[in-house]
C-alpha cells in the first residue's frame, strides 16, 4: 500500500504530549499522518521519523491553526503529498488559568484564537474537502462538566467547540463523515503539569475513581476507536475519557 493509497489523517498540534500520541496511534492504525506543529520543527520532524523507522507514513507541516490561510494551506499541503484527506483531529490548544477578575483581554482573546477559531477552521476546511467516509475529532476538556475555577476561559472555548461538533455532524448528512469529540480529564502531559503543585497534581488525579491521571495514550485510544471502522456508528457525540470523573 503506497502512501497515496492510504487513509490520511491531519493531527493538529501533534509533535508533543497527545497530539503525539494520536498521531503515532494512527500510524499503527495505517493512516499517512500529517503531524502538524506550530513553532519549533525538532520535536515533530523526530516523530516523523519515529513513525517511519516503525514503518509507518507521516510528514511534518507547519501551520499556525489561529491563522486560517495557512490552515487551509496545510490542508492543500496534504492533498498534494498524500493524495486526500480522510481524518482530522483537532488537538492543537492552549491553556492559561486565571480567575474571571484576574484575567486580562490578552488572555481571553489567544484561548479563542487557537482553540475555538483554530478548531473552527479545521473544521471548516475538512468540511470542504474532506473525502466520503472520513472522520473528524475535536479535543474538549472534562472540565466543561466540572466547571473548576479558574478554567473560565478554557472551558468556554471547549463547549464552544462541543456544540459546533454536534451541529457539523448534521451538516455533514448524506457524506458518512463522523463529526465526534473527546473530552479528557485531567492527562499527565507538559501543558497540564505546568504551573501545578505536586500537591495539586495529586489531588486532581484523586478525583476520579480510578485515581490516577489519564495517559496521552488513553486518549489516543478514543480517537483511534472513533476514526476506526468500530467508531463508525457514533456521531455527533462527546466522549469523556476521564476515568469516571464527570
Amino acid at each position: 500500500m503506497t502512501d497515496k493509497t492510504k487513509k490520511v489523517a491531519i493531527v493538529t498540534g501533534a509533535s508533543r504530549g497527545i497530539g503525539a500520541a494520536i498521531a503515532e496511534r494512527l500510524a499503527r492504525d495505517r493512516f499517512a499522518v500529517v503531524v502538524n506543529y506550530s513553532a519549533s520543527a525538532g520535536p515533530a520532524e523526530a516523530l516523523v521519523g519515529k513513525i517511519k523507522a516503525n514503518g509507518g507514513s507521516a510528514s511534518a507541516v507547519r501551520a499556525d491553526v489561529a491563522d486560517p490561510a495557512s490552515m487551509r494551506s496545510m490542508f492543500e499541503a496534504t492533498e498534494k503529498a498524500f493524495g486526500g484527506i480522510d481524518a482530522l483531529v483537532n488537538n492543537a490548544g492552549i491553556m492559561t488559568l486565571a480567575k474571571v477578575a484576574d484575567s486580562d483581554d490578552a488572555m481571553l482573546d489567544r484561548q479563542i484564537a487557537v482553540n475555538l477559531k483554530g478548531t473552527f477552521y479545521g473544521m471548516r476546511e475538512a468540511a470542504r474537502r474532506m473525502r466520503n467516509g472520513g472522520g473528524i475529532v475535536n479535543l474538549s476538556t472534562s472540565v466543561v462538566g466540572t466547571k473548576l475555577e479558574t478554567y473560565s476561559i478554557y472551558a468556554a472555548t471547549k463547549a464552544a467547540v462541543e456544540t459546533m461538533t454536534a451541529i457539523l455532524s448534521k451538516e455533514l448528512r448524506g457524506r458518512n463523515i463522523t463529526v465526534n469529540a473527546v473530552a479528557p480529564g485531567p492527562v499527565e502531559t507538559e501543558l497540564f503539569l505546568e504551573g501545578k503543585s505536586p500537591e495539586l497534581v495529586e489531588r486532581m488525579a484523586k478525583m476520579n475513581p480510578m485515581e490516577r491521571l489519564g495517559t496521552p495514550e488513553d486518549i489516543a485510544s478514543v480517537v483511534s476507536f472513533l476514526l476506526g471502522s468500530d467508531g463508525g456508528w457514533v456521531n455527533g457525540q462527546v466522549l469523556r475519557a476521564n476515568g469516571g470523573m464527570v
